[in-house]
């Protein structure tokens, strides 16, 4: 139901109960008037653990909100923890309607018949996953809405610097978000897996706004066996690919595994800027912090670029420089270059180092020019460009990063050959030309003879 109303696919879907968990926001423009629609978990008898945990943050929404929508299943029936539900609405004391869900196939009449005990007047017959009954829905919500709305303090999409947070499961994604809202505004536990869907939140921090995502866990593909799992995973990638800047979140008591490795692969393919967090920093000893930082240094060499902060997401310590790092990081990712710079930033590189011989000749580097940002993205022409070695081209990259100091963004160069002017053409002789080319033929043969 909040995908056709926000015409996404933001909200996780899936055959069983459970699935959602955390607020997921987003703005509905079907009607006449566009309004923010608030997906909550579902409400359970226990109020221990995750479904605890899911009731407080349903709360949270029916506070927050201008009218309430209290969908039933007509498939399922009335169930007994309905009134309960229906009982914790009404002592909100807000603008309620019932949506009867599913439908589709059933005869309408009858599947509102079973809920009239609930005592609420002109229910909704809906079949959300087919898109039928959306307008009626729309149609009563809007008189309930207050004459004047307040721009949404929470949407899909904020604006500023959008920052993803992943890593493995319980490394301290959701308590780092919190953190940084400085409410609890996802679930977080200890239970693995807490977070499924990726949240998007704002925030402001010292006058610069950003848009927080908050992914589910990645484990190693042969563990993953549940499908709402695999969908969470794939989240998490079209997140990576939606960000400005990636934190990858590492346990500090665990160091560098082939997982956050895996992760930094994603990062890099997607080409983002990235920032490495070293989270639970406060439960190290100085010996084992020694050790930790050694690691590092060894295993992640290979992105050598991107800047490392140790953090304390739990107590708070590290946040301050863990958000200036994203700040130098999307600022240079962001960076823009004029040829004339570029040029010259080439000629001094080809002066230091020029490359080696192809086949007895050097290949030339005529000019640069930009080619984009996010990352940057430099074009090179010249000559023989294609057989330059790899060194080469990793000479190149460290040359203009550290000219420029582009310190957590990855630098994109691409080479291109300058075209043959003659490359297709045939070289005809003039008359003259001819004459001689035939001299010549009859002096060799006679000098043959």
């Amino acid at each position: 139901m909040f995908n056709v109303l926000t015409r996404s696919r933001d909200a996780l879907v899936a055959d069983l109960p459970g699935v959602t968990r955390d607020r997921h926001y987003g703005i509905c423009r079907l009607g006449t008037r566009q309004f923010m629609v608030v997906d909550t978990g579902g409400l359970a008898d226990s109020d221990e653990g995750l479904a605890g945990l899911t009731a407080l943050q349903v709360q949270a929404a029916i506070d927050e909100a201008d009218v309430v929508v209290f969908v039933v299943d007509a498939r399922d029936g009335l169930l007994p923890g309905d009134p309960m539900v229906l009982d914790r609405l009404r002592r909100a004391s807000k603008p309620l309607l019932l949506a009867v869900n599913k439908v589709d196939g059933l005869d309408e009449h009858v599947a509102l018949a079973e809920f009239a005990r609930l005592g609420i007047a002109d229910p909704l017959p809906l079949a959300a996953s087919h898109g039928r009954g959306v307008q009626p829905l729309l149609d009563a919500v809007t008189p309930l809405l207050p004459a004047e709305i307040e721009e949404p303090a929470e949407a899909a999409d904020a604006g500023g610097v959008r920052v993803a947070i992943v890593g493995r499961p319980n490394v301290g994604k959701s308590t780092l978000v919190n953190r940084l809202l400085g409410e609890d505004r996802v679930i977080v536990s200890d239970v693995a897996g807490t977070t499924r869907d990726s949240i998007r939140i704002a925030l402001e921090r010292d006058g610069k706004r950003y848009t927080l995502i908050d992914t589910a866990g990645v484990r190693r593909r042969a563990r993953i066996e549940d499908a709402v799992e695999k969908f969470s995973v794939i989240k998490t990638l079209q997140s990576i690919e939606a960000a400005n800047v990636v934190v990858l979140l590492l346990d500090a008591k665990e160091g560098v595994t082939d997982q956050d490795a895996g992760l930094i692969g994603h990062v890099l393919e997607a080409q983002r800027a990235l920032v490495i967090a070293v989270n639970k920093w406060d439960g190290l000893s100085a010996y084992d912090r020694e050790q930790c930082r050694t690691s590092l240094s060894r295993k992640l060499d290979f992105v050598a670029w991107a800047p490392q902060v140790t953090i304390s997401a739990l107590h708070g310590s590290g946040i301050g420089e863990l958000m200036k790092a994203v700040n130098r990081s999307h600022a240079a990712a962001s960076r823009t270059f004029t040829s004339s710079e570029l040029t010259r930033a080439l000629e001094a590189a080809y002066e230091g180092y020029q490359p080696p011989l192809v086949r007895g000749h050097a290949p030339k580097l005529k000019y640069a020019h930009p080619g984009g940002t996010n990352p940057p993205t430099i074009v090179i022409h010249g000559s023989r460009t294609r057989h330059l070695a790899d060194a080469y081209r990793r000479y190149l990259e460290n040359f203009f990063r550290k000219r420029y100091r582009l310190v957590g963004t990855p630098i994109r160069i691409e080479f291109r050959d300058g075209e043959n002017p003659y490359a297709g053409k045939r070289n005809e002789l003039t008359e003259g030309q001819q004459r001689r080319r035939q001299r010549m033929i009859r002096n060799a043969k006679r000098g043959k003879r």
